[in-house]
């Protein structure tokens, strides 16, 4: 049982909250500056793919529904300005938006700079044996390196994407 402000929220052993069923489906929404920038790291990173909602920008466009001042050109083909996205290659995607249905990281624009350390945070596990090398990929491709944690519970990087937004590499 888990209390937070004078109420509580219980679970049943199978993980169900207050006796609820339904499995839920989900995204990470990340704010931050340059959404585009941040879909192509992620992408790079985890070996995901950027959406390509091109087709439904185009629908939309021809219909009158959106305007070019909410688009820009990105890898070759219309895109939103301030949103991104990367997903898992094996996961289904809409086939009339190209959102991704499964493992899916969204970054939106937003007005305001990054000013305090993350309260979520993204895990990279590297195979057996292969964190120094990851963690030098992912510098290769924008990461910088804050900090290297050797525990009695293990060793891991922690890291920062191109924002600032902190991750760790284990």
């Amino acid at each position: 049982m888990t209390e937070t402000s004078g109420s509580a929220v219980t679970a049943d052993e199978t993980g169900a909250a207050g006796g609820a069923r339904e499995v839920l489906g989900w995204k990470l929404v990340i704010d931050c500056a340059d959404p585009h920038r941040q879909a192509d790291f992620w992408a790079a990173a985890l070996g995901y793919r950027v959406e390509d909602n091109s087709t439904l920008i185009e629908r939309l466009l021809g219909i009158g529904a959106v305007g070019e001042d909410i688009l820009v050109e990105h890898h070759g083909r219309r895109a939103w300005r301030d949103l991104a996205a990367a997903r898992h290659p094996e996961d289904p995607a809409d086939p009339d938006s190209g959102a991704g249905l499964g493992r899916r990281l969204l970054f939106q624009r937003v007005p305001e700079p990054k000013t305090v350390k993350n309260r979520l945070h993204i895990d990279v596990h590297s195979g057996p044996g292969r964190r120094e090398e990851t963690v030098a990929r992912l510098e290769g491709l924008g990461a910088t390196v804050i900090r290297q944690v050797r525990e009695p519970g293990g060793e891991w990087t922690v890291m920062a994407d191109p924002e600032g937004n902190e991750f760790c590499v284990a």
